[in-house]
């Protein structure tokens, strides 16, 4: 056992460095051996992570500095994963907050700190990518100082220590001028900084559960930091859930503790380490793990309400089921439940329809990252657009507002400015910082559906954009939607390039010669704000006259392929995005073109 051990997260805005720098700390402690293959970013062990350069879960891992061991969480630094960040935050006893040293704090900054400052950590600052042409770390840290000012910071949370950082590099100096080439200036601030947990050792067992985890082998694996006692392998243990109320007794069946990337098995646990630990098969986020002595639960930190739904539905397209391995709906119920497990910030509910399933989450990249997911899994389905949750306060309707921080050079500023008032966003503040301006805007959230897309076409694909859930706030009245219409195939058959030849100055195509297409289906983008029923597979007359050669030469503009999140944005509200492991297609609600007339005078009348 270790005489120390020191509990930290690093938490930080998207792209700042989180993932590369613990890479860095697991090297040059020893983590790894000298001949071994290690990956880049290899805290990021997900397929999605990997290809997003995002941190989507949550990771544990341990390093040894000295006499010390030190329980290293990688979080998400993405808004939409805020729920994963929150509840992290209960097992360690400090944290490392690290900005870039161009961008300064942004808004997931802003919304980790003061999370981990109302739990009274003192957090490390760490300003990295010093090494970047554009670095301004003397502006940066004047920014930090005013964003805990701003966030109510006491005196001693005020006085923080500073590390400049190189994470890429593995360089950590606590001058800027100093002259150093490894990390050991953080880890021993580390150990200087963060408090040792409190080991209350002669008390019965005790343990909040804040993540989870799977395995083929052992089962569900409940992770959390022991907070009071010591337990041993094959021990009698009780699960409470957050009520106190009792799930089940039994014995932990497996102790792990963390080494490097490692779940090394161990034969006892004790207060104060983070440990995982199997043979519970209820357990959930939340659930208390304690002695059978003292039956009571400990205090679960709630964490903020999802603020956006989209409905989730079994696929009833002319093609279901000719892609997907998993079409059912109780295939579809089980997947989503299996999801609320683990993800605490995702709420599922059945809706009448016991084939429609309203899935709530943080935001549209959470919910198009559980779609991807399971489209990976081979599930077909279909959804709709997202749409926000509203809330009632003092009689009054209220819905979710965002904080949105856009960069963008000063060319194009006021078409975006533009677009975000006319999305009913209120401007809070413009700085420039060389020939890029930076704006800050409270839109609310229905607000910034489709607005990505919008701002990067606007700004040539200059534009950043960064989005953090502000408040709920009244009702901000109207929105337009989608300002164009789309193409809707006729008939179910094989695109020709005989029909898009016809077509195309009718607008932009989503399908290509040769795609199988069904009645109903949105086959491309109208030039016109309003919707067009064209005929994609129609079929050149064929006679005995022969054309000339250059008139078999066809010419078609290529398809525009869009991603699922472009799809999520792009679809409207009598349109539903058919997901299958192969293809993604954005159809209509109603299918007949008859139906479809009926559905809109009845909404008309309503």
């Amino acid at each position: 056992m270790y005489k120390d051990i020191r509990n930290i997260a690093i938490i930080a805005h998207v792209d700042h460095g989180k993932t590369t720098l613990v890479d860095e700390m697991l090297k040059q402690s020893g983590t790894f051996r000298e001949n071994e293959e290690v990956a880049e970013r290899v805290m990021d062990s997900g397929d999605l992570e990997k290809e997003k350069g995002i941190t989507i879960s949550s990771k544990n891992t341990a390093v040894k500095w000295g006499d010390t061991k030190i329980n290293i969480v990688d979080t998400p630094g993405h808004a939409d994963f805020g729920g994963e960040v929150e509840r992290i935050l209960k097992m360690v006893n400090g944290v490392i907050i690290l900005v870039d040293a161009a961008e300064g704090p942004l808004p997931q900054t802003k919304f980790v700190l003061r999370k981990s400052l109302q739990l009274g950590y003192e957090p490390i600052v760490v300003i990295n990518k010093i090494d970047r042409k554009d670095a301004r770390p003397d502006e940066v840290l004047n920014e930090i100082f005013d964003l805990f000012v701003v966030l109510d910071a006491t005196n001693e949370q005020l006085d923080f220590p500073i590390i400049y950082a190189e994470g890429i590099n593995g360089i950590a100096k606590s001058e800027l001028e100093e002259d150093n080439d490894d990390l050991s200036p953080l880890f021993e601030q580390i150990i200087e900084t963060i408090p040792a947990p409190e080991q209350v050792m002669d008390a019965p067992f005790k343990m909040l559960v804040s993540s989870m985890d799977w395995s083929d082998y052992v089962g569900r694996i409940a992770i959390g930091r022991v907070e009071q006692g010591t337990i041993e392998q094959g021990q009698q243990i009780a699960l409470l859930d957050r009520n106190g109320d009792l799930k089940e007794k039994a014995k932990a069946t497996k102790l792990f503790t963390f080494n490097g990337l490692k779940r090394e098995p161990v034969e006892k646990a004790i207060a104060g380490d983070i440990f995982a630990l199997a043979g519970y098969e209820k357990v959930d986020i939340g659930d208390t793990l304690t002695a059978t002595t003292d039956m009571t639960a400990l205090d679960y930190y709630d964490i903020d309400q999802p603020t956006m739904a989209m409905f989730f539905r079994v696929n009833d397209s002319p093609f279901a089921g000719l892609e997907g391995d998993y079409v059912t709906s109780n295939q579809i119920k089980d997947r989503l439940m299996r999801e609320t497990r683990t993800n605490v910030s995702i709420e599922v509910e059945q809706t009448e329809d016991p084939d429609i399933y309203k899935v709530s989450g943080r935001g549209e990249l959470q919910l198009a990252i559980l779609i991807e997911t399971m489209r990976r899994e081979g599930y077909e389905f279909s959804v709709s657009r997202p749409e926000v949750l509203y809330q009632e306060i003092d009689g009054q309707k209220h819905e979710p507002f965002e904080e949105v921080v856009v960069d963008v050079h000063e060319d194009y500023s006021n078409r975006v400015i533009d677009n975000l008032q006319q999305r009913k966003g209120i401007m809070t503040s413009m700085t420039q910082e060389g020939e890029n301006n930076r704006l800050i805007f409270k839109v609310p959230s229905r607000g910034l559906i489709g607005f990505r897309g919008e701002m990067l076409t606007e700004t040539r694909g200059t534009g950043i954009m960064h989005q953090q859930f502000d408040a709920y706030e009244p009702f901000a009245g109207k929105i337009p939607g989608r300002n164009s219409g789309t193409l809707i195939s006729l008939e179910k058959g094989e695109v020709t390039s005989y029909a898009l030849e016809g077509l195309q100055d009718r607008g932009t195509f989503l399908v290509e010669p040769g795609d199988k297409v069904y009645e109903g289906q949105v086959v491309g983008i109208n030039n016109r704000s309003d919707d067009l029923v064209v005929n994609v597979v129609k079929k050149k007359n064929l006679t005995n006259h022969r054309a000339t050669q250059s008139a078999d030469a066809v010419k078609i503009d290529p398809a525009k392929k869009m991603s699922l999140e472009q799809c999520i944005e792009f679809i409207d509200d009598d349109e539903l995005l058919e997901v299958t492991p192969k293809s993604l297609r954005i159809r209509k609600k109603y299918l007949d073109f008859n139906e479809r007339k009926r559905a809109k005078k009845n909404k008309e009348f309503a």
